[in-house]
């Protein structure tokens, strides 16, 4: 598969990512199939997070796997960290013990990158920078960044850091494009120019942050998927149009989409489907044109000034 450094560190990764949310949801044997479908694909970057399946998808993982020092060195994990019931929670403490409960249900000595989850309004900068130096110096975590975090809550928190936040995982779909949507509607009287995120998009791209989008088929907060639903009869004539187009599916152009954006983004599926995850895959080589993803976004059911 195509690769791409990871933000500013030194990782070359794919550019689609496999995320392992339901991971949980697939027997044994099923898990086992699925893994080895995304490696032998070169989909070897996987996003695990503590509070999937409550630990349980990267025992799950790790098992379908068959970790041992081999493979690890074969793959490139990331974890995110910060979520505990009914808040938030960046203290050191709490990272710290995060980060050996991930490391042991993995079965790993070192996550390649560890995120913090969703932001913590209580966070202390200086607690997490020294959570961040006891981590990387100890080699149990080698890159940084964020998840669901705007632009003025990552300066808050690299002013204090010795490492580069790298990554901001951030929920985008072709049917959940605020962040596209204001820079579009510059200077315009209408819902599409309200900035409701401080320009995380381009903020990113200035800092060599990737941004990783999350739920890349879903419209709405986990409302459901937009391909094949009576929602979106436009965007899904448009979709199948654009695939026949290509010989790929509408799964393919729809990770495409993002592809396409020279944000350079690196799009985390979450698909538990063997043959959906290829379809993924083969959005890696395909490029869309400009023209079709104007298309594909006004056909959604967004509008340009």
């Amino acid at each position: 598969m195509r690769t791409m450094q990871l933000g500013s560190s030194n990782l070359e990764v794919p550019v689609i990512a496999v995320g392992c949310m339901r991971l949980k949801s697939l027997t044994p044997k099923e898990a086992e199939v699925f893994v080895k479908t995304a490696i032998d694909h070169g989909a070897n970057f996987f996003d695990h997070a503590d509070v999937y399946g409550g630990g349980e998808c990267e025992r799950i993982f790790a098992k379908a796997i068959g970790m041992n020092d081999s493979i690890r060195e074969r793959i490139i994990i990331q974890s995110k960290c910060g979520i505990r019931k009914g808040m938030y929670d960046f203290s050191k403490e709490h990272i710290l013990k995060s980060v050996d409960g991930i490391l042991e249900r993995l079965k790993t000595d070192y996550l390649d990158v560890l995120l913090l989850h969703r932001p913590d309004t209580l966070m202390e900068p200086e607690e997490v920078a020294e959570a961040f130096d006891i981590l990387h110096e100890s080699g149990k975590v080698r890159y940084f960044g964020v998840s669901n975090h705007n632009p003025m809550q990552i300066e808050l928190l690299q002013k204090s850091l010795n490492q580069k936040i790298v990554a901001n995982q951030l929920q985008l779909s072709i049917c959940h494009t605020p962040m596209i949507d204001s820079g579009l509607n510059v200077n315009v009287f209408n819902d599409g120019a309200i900035v409701r995120d401080g320009s995380v998009l381009e903020y990113c791209r200035l800092k060599d942050i990737t941004i990783q989008p999350w739920s890349p088929f879903q419209y709405g907060f986990f409302a459901g998927v937009f391909i094949g639903n009576d929602k979106y009869p436009e965007l899904n004539k448009k979709l199948e149009e654009i695939a026949e187009r290509y010989g790929v599916s509408s799964t393919t152009v729809a990770i495409s989409w993002l592809l396409r954006h020279p944000a350079k983004m690196q799009p985390v599926v979450g698909t538990m489907n063997s043959e959906r995850l290829k379809d993924c895959i083969k959005a890696a080589d395909v490029t869309i044109t400009r023209k079709e993803w104007y298309e594909i976004y006004l056909a959604a059911g967004n509008t340009l000034p």
